[in-house]
């Protein structure tokens, strides 16, 4: 049986979501690990604002020569029949938004083996809501069923047109069942027939579609994770058509080891979490201290997703193969460790111009996470804030910390709970590649070491997103001592302000304060003593 590599050359892939963190990790990985890949289709939704080839050479940071070549290869208009005899489907929807500016080294190692590997990127228009993934006339925004169901029929049925297709990989997520705890490498039934729901809420207008949506998703948290289980069903109800796998990644983070390690593009799920905190701005966040925080490395999710279109297109299984991506059965970490790395690192790596000292704590409890919220982000903001005004600028710090009060909510449901996800197809699969295959295409988690990809989480956004130096860090250093120094002269002058106002008038209120810092110095005389004698 040929290895993976060799299984994709002279092949040509079919991607979605090519431009986001997702797409671009595997496009990446295909170029690079699997050198005699023919082409790579992109299917690129064209922006207001940007060309197809404009984006492509951004994701790539093209030369003007290679801004040309792509303008020459490009497919406008739609996919042509030429493009229907694909060997290969990767669906790759990618769960983060292109954040322009921030795509640094990603294609480098790339470069450096083969400088002309644009060459084999070929943009393809398309509007994947639109009936045969036509161009929309204009530019608006998808909801979740449009981007997630109807985006997936589509797909589905260019598909079913390629018939020298080999394999439909669909990228879906662990999170599809959230309102179950045990879940097996199985699709599950809907609730409601996605075709007919489609069909309804195509007649019902904004307020109809509001008011019965939380009776929709029921126990999930949103219309995303609903949606794509809804996704799932759809796909699977082609099984007799086509050779299909599911991919279930958990909640998908910085990489592992390639194409660097703690490689990462964008600002969502865990990563602006941890450069919140980093910044100092983020200092409580409800999370059970003791629940799996089931992070998975995107590297781990795109070594499985070509391995398996491998083997979906190699064993061409009769029924759909679902692989449970996750990390919390097999090599679990918990949320509490996970604070604890994060803020051990970026004291030792800290952001430049923090705006506070890094101190982020989690817990479980709703009215304590509130009150800190209200003393640490809140109180904060509106002092800084009436600073802005004073000085003739914009205050901005309260509608920042409302952001974060937003993004960090998202995160309540999944850092509160823990699920377990059987990952038997994805041991199997391990055990189908040869040894030189799994070093190649490594999605072994059990190989995770947990603190070292934590920090170097932690470093790759400092340096992939927030573009700093690692040179400038005794500068930021400098500037946490100063941040350090003003906190406790801060505190000095809040005590003194407290003394005078509340305890120097009054014989009870002194009575009451000797008392507890004589009581303060009898337990630390004791604790030395204890200590002088455990000595």
């Amino acid at each position: 049986m040929a290895s993976v590599a060799d299984y994709y050359a002279g092949k040509s892939v079919l991607i979605t979501g090519g431009t986001g963190f997702m797409g671009k990790v595997l496009v990446e990985k295909l170029l690079r690990s699997c050198p005699g890949v023919k082409v790579i289709y992109l299917l690129v939704r064209p922006k207001a604002n940007q060309t197809l080839q404009q984006r492509l050479s951004h994701m790539v940071k093209c030369k003007d020569r290679e801004d040309a070549s792509f303008t020459q290869r490009s497919v406008d208009g739609g996919v042509g029949r030429s493009e229907l005899h694909l060997s290969s489907l990767l669906t790759a929807i990618a769960n983060s938004p292109e954040h322009r500016g921030l795509i640094t080294k990603l294609f480098d190692r790339v470069r450096e083996e083969d400088p002309d590997f644009h060459l084999k990127i070929v943009a393809v228009r398309s509007e994947l809501t639109q009936p045969g993934l036509a161009l929309s006339p204009q530019d608006v925004e998808m909801q979740a069923l449009q981007l997630n169901v109807t985006a997936t029929q589509q797909l589905l049925a260019l598909a079913r047109k390629m018939i020298h297709l080999d394999a439909f990989i669909h990228m879906s997520t662990a999170y599809a069942n959230c309102d179950r705890h045990h879940i097996d490498e199985v699709i599950y039934p809907p609730p409601v027939e996605p075709v007919k729901l489609i069909e309804s809420l195509s007649w019902m207008d904004d307020d109809i579609v509001e008011d019965i949506t939380p009776r929709l998703i029921g126990e999930r948290p949103n219309t995303y994770t609903y949606t794509k289980a809804l996704a799932e069903y759809v796909v699977q109800q082609e099984e007799d058509h086509l050779h299909i796998g599911i991919i279930r990644p958990s909640i998908v983070g910085a990489s592992m080891q390639e194409p660097f390690p703690g490689w990462i593009d964008n600002f969502n799920g865990p990563s602006g979490v941890f450069i919140a905190a980093g910044k100092g701005i983020l200092r409580t966040m409800r999370a059970n201290n003791d629940a799996v925080a089931d992070l998975i490395p995107v590297d781990v999710v795109i070594n499985l997703t070509v391995a398996a279109g491998w083997y979906t297109a190699v064993h061409r299984p009769k029924t759909v193969q679902v692989f449970n991506c996750t990390t919390g059965g097999i090599n679990p970490f918990h949320w509490g460790e996970v604070e604890h790395h994060v803020m051990t690192t970026f004291k030792r790596n800290p952001l430049e111009q923090a705006f506070r000292r890094p101190n982020a704590r989690i817990t479980p409890n709703y009215l304590i996470n509130q009150y800190w919220m209200l003393v640490s982000h809140k109180f904060p903001a509106i002092l800084y804030d009436l600073y802005l005004r004073l000085s003739g600028q914009q205050p901005q710090m309260m509608r920042i910390f409302n952001r974060l009060h937003k993004a960090v909510g998202l995160l309540e449901y999944f850092s509160n709970q823990d699920w377990e996800w059987k990952s038997e197809n994805m041991s199997m699969l391990l055990n189908e590649l040869t040894l030189e295959d799994r070093k190649t295409f490594n999605f072994d988690v059990r190989q995770l070491n947990w603190p070292e990809y934590i920090e170097n989480y932690c470093i790759g956004t400092k340096k992939y997103v927030l573009k700093e130096e690692m040179s400038d860090i005794p500068v930021a250093r400098q500037h946490l001592r100063k941040l350090r120094n003003i906190h406790y002269t801060f505190n000095t002058l809040v005590l003194i302000f407290i003394w005078r106002v509340f305890i120097a008038r009054s014989q009870m209120a002194r009575n009451i304060w000797y008392f507890v810092v004589s009581l303060c110095f009898k337990f630390l005389s004791y604790f030395r003593a204890s200590s002088t004698l455990n000595h």
